[in-house]
């Protein structure tokens, strides 16, 4: 107890001081920003493992870096008042399919959200259980139209930055290495859009893309994003979503997960980080 008392003492209480202003500092400087994730889980296995991966570690992220996260399968949940505690929503699966529901996004975005979608989350195939009958998400939003093809098996990709300026990009370096995934091809090029930012896509080095059986399911050349943002809004499309799943010798089996790399989380991180705080029309 001695040693409490006098000059320690008085240094203690300082540091103590000094630690406790930082902290408010920091938390005044960097709001905790909440996360909300809207999912099916009920279309293809692959899908369903990666909501369920998704909603594992996602708050493990979050409690990580600085986010909460909630989830729902409730799509009437896309109102105003639900949406007003949530700084960036998440599509992990499908898309909203209700008149309301869709209004209620869309004011939600225009009104300065922020949005990031997952893989299956922008398809759209006319005629198809998921058709291309919203225009605003698909040909505005997205800027990618409808589903064109896809590789198989999922594998994983080497992808390139395409924006190493981005805060989403930050610290992948020129390529990495993604997880196993199903990779998409779109209607539309997405590198003529104006307001379209490209930030990653399939490197040339991943060519021949996919094992098929089928050959169409196996991309030897071309350019295809596989990020990218709309400027015009504060949002980020990402095309990974999609586990291997064993289906050849039905056991259903995971063979692979999307979250278990480093690199490809940090771009999750670094686009919720960014998407909660930046201001529309910033980087």
């Amino acid at each position: 107890m001695k040693y409490l008392s006098g000059k320690p003492l008085a240094i203690a209480f300082f540091v103590l001081c000094v630690l406790l202003g930082s902290h408010s500092s920091f938390a005044q400087n960097n709001p905790k920003i909440n996360v909300i994730a809207f999912f099916t889980g009920k279309n293809d296995r692959a899908h369903v493992s990666f909501v369920h991966e998704a909603n594992r570690r996602l708050p493990e992220l979050g409690a990580q870096n600085g986010f909460t996260y909630d989830s729902t399968s409730n799509w009437d949940n896309l109102n105003a008042a639900f949406l007003s505690k949530y700084q960036v929503v998440l599509f992990l699966d499908t898309r909203p399919e209700t008149p309301g529901q869709r209004a209620a996004f869309r004011q939600y975005m225009e009104n300065g959200g922020g949005w990031i979608g997952f893989h299956f989350a922008a398809f759209a195939l006319t005629p198809s259980a998921y058709p291309q009958n919203w225009d605003w998400y698909h040909e505005h939003f997205l800027g990618s139209g409808q589903y064109q093809s896809n590789t198989w098996r999922p594998t994983s990709a080497i992808l390139k930055v395409e924006d190493s300026t981005s805060p989403a990009t930050r610290g992948l370096g020129n390529t990495f290495k993604a997880s196993a995934n199903e990779w998409y091809r779109w209607e539309k090029d997405l590198s003529k859009n104006p307001d379209i930012q490209i930030l990653l896509s399939i490197d040339s080095s991943s060519f021949p893309l996919g094992t098929g059986p089928k050959q169409h399911e196996i991309w030897h050349s071309g350019y295809y994003p596989v990020a990218w943002t709309n400027k015009k809004y504060k949002m980020l499309y990402i095309n990974m979503g999609h586990n291997d799943i064993d289906y050849e010798n039905k056991t259903n089996k995971e063979l692979s997960l999307t979250f278990d790399n480093d690199v490809q989380n940090r771009f999750l991180v670094n686009a919720i980080l960014w998407l909660g705080t930046k201001k529309r029309g910033h980087r």
